[in-house]
């Protein structure tokens, strides 16, 4: 059954389809198609009122989209670019996302969709990225323990007494508190695979720094449960399925 109601030029909007006027034109200029009822439906009427389903088909210039009230996707981040919607250097993970994505609105002053944490701009990997605020709250904070697993290249050869230090606990210079391993495991003598259930700033470096070894590559390749998959290329996004998102809740 249907979840909602809602026309067309308001789907339009809250799909980031830029503003309603816009949204107007796009559907007076016969630009829009949407799939009701197993058929396409075409027409210039921006109020013709539509049965709202998540993942219903709709083109818009010839360009096949897909509705969902909420947006949930993964990014495979790569190297040389910033997590900031104002970068300083390097340019932004949200360069790599259609224009429609970037400007979905939210009530919050800030549209779009907006990552869920930050990975450093020579850290690649999965990256979270949403319009659900409480969805960024239950992945960020620190008293959920979402695991997050990275893969950790060292300058120099390691051994197993390294993983033994960061599962008791290292201090960082900025807290006093240990900070300890969720799980630690070495691949091979320079390269180590590390789970945390927190995320500060700089955290993995700051952390092989104080056991004396110098991060040269760092790849976030899980979040719970949910693996970043082999066919998602450097730069490529994805959306998140039910199954998916059912993954980053397995602990």
């Amino acid at each position: 059954m249907p979840s909602s109601t809602m026309s067309l030029q308001e789907m339009l909007f809250s799909q980031g389809f830029g503003t309603r006027r816009s949204c107007l034109g796009l559907a007076e200029q016969g630009y829009v198609a949407c799939m009701q009822a197993g058929e396409w439906l075409k027409t210039q009427d921006p109020g013709q009122i539509l049965d709202m389903e998540e993942a219903m088909p709709f083109e818009v210039q010839g360009v096949r989209w897909f509705y969902y009230s909420k947006a949930y996707l993964m990014l495979h981040k790569p190297t040389g670019t910033e997590c900031s919607q104002k970068p300083s250097t390097w340019p932004s993970i949200y360069s790599l996302l259609p224009t429609s994505l970037r400007q979905r609105p939210v009530k919050s002053a800030v549209q779009g969709v907006q990552a869920v944490g930050r990975l450093d701009q020579d850290t690649t990997g999965l990256l979270l990225l949403t319009d659900d605020g409480q969805f960024i709250h239950r992945m960020s904070s620190p008293k959920h323990h979402v695991p997050k697993v990275y893969q950790v290249i060292t300058e120099n050869e390691m051994t197993a007494t390294v993983c033994e230090k960061l599962h008791l606990g290292v201090v960082l210079n900025d807290d006093p508190k240990p900070v300890k391993a969720h799980d630690c495991r070495l691949i091979e003598p320079k390269h180590l695979e590390l789970t945390l259930t927190e995320g500060k700033y700089h955290q993995v470096k700051r952390m092989l720094a104080a056991v004396g070894h110098h991060v040269v590559g760092l790849h976030r390749s899980r979040i719970g449960n949910l693996q970043l998959p082999d066919n998602l290329l450097p730069g490529q996004w994805r959306w998140l399925s039910a199954q998916d998102i059912q993954q980053l809740w397995m602990k």
